[in-house]
């Protein structure tokens, strides 16, 4: 039996990645949500707790971890952060292989992974969608955000790969500038594109 079609599902800060997540699983696409799996593991009781603790003394408690007083240590240090991604990509990449499992017959699944180009994952993925939208959409998004500053949000572009990179990169091109019904028929049309390419068993 073949296994899904692995769609890898990126997109920079403020392009509505999450949106175009939740439309694939509105029509039937199982979704690997990275980022939800990483504050699972780091909420109360989460498996990955003792580890951070004692990497970053202090920055967890009964509520899990302190995202603040983590991010604080972590934030603008490539050191510091290095210690933290050795802690959590061993037990994400855990967590999607299980997750991969679990679908085993679905024709397509989507792994929504925000820093796919930048963490070297599209090697990981049979496809690339990346989600985007004009710069001026992405900046009004972004800066909505409650304690979003500009300053923080240019710190946080510089981290990423270049829009213009990604979409060139890309496989396939999901444009969140439109209405939502719009980027929502680009969803469903590559959808179907998609079975059309690779029917599913029988």
């Amino acid at each position: 039996m073949t296994r899904p079609l692995i769609l890898g599902l990126t997109g920079s800060i403020g392009m509505g990645k999450s949106a175009v997540a939740a439309m694939f699983e509105a029509h039937g696409v199982p979704v690997f949500d990275a980022d939800a799996e990483v504050r699972a593991m780091q909420g109360p009781g989460g498996p990955v707790l003792g580890a951070i603790e004692a990497a970053f003394p202090g920055t967890t408690g009964p509520e899990g971890v302190d995202r603040g007083k983590l991010g604080a240590l972590v934030f603008g240090n490539r050191e510091e952060l290095a210690r933290l991604e050795a802690i959590m990509h061993p037990a994400v990449a855990q967590r999607r292989a299980a997750f991969l499992a679990e679908n085993s017959d679905a024709p397509i699944i989507v792994f929504d992974i925000p820093l796919l180009f930048e963490k070297g994952g599209a090697g990981g993925v049979d496809r690339v969608v990346v989600v985007s939208a004009p710069h001026p959409v992405q900046r009004e998004r972004v800066l909505a955000r409650e304690g979003m500053t500009e300053e923080k949000f240019e710190q946080i572009l510089a981290l990423q790969t270049p829009d213009s990179d990604k979409r060139a990169r890309a496989d396939h091109v999901i444009d969140t500038g439109q209405s939502l019904a719009e980027t929502e028929a680009e969803v469903a049309e590559l959808i179907a594109l998609l079975k059309s390419e690779r029917p599913s068993p029988a």
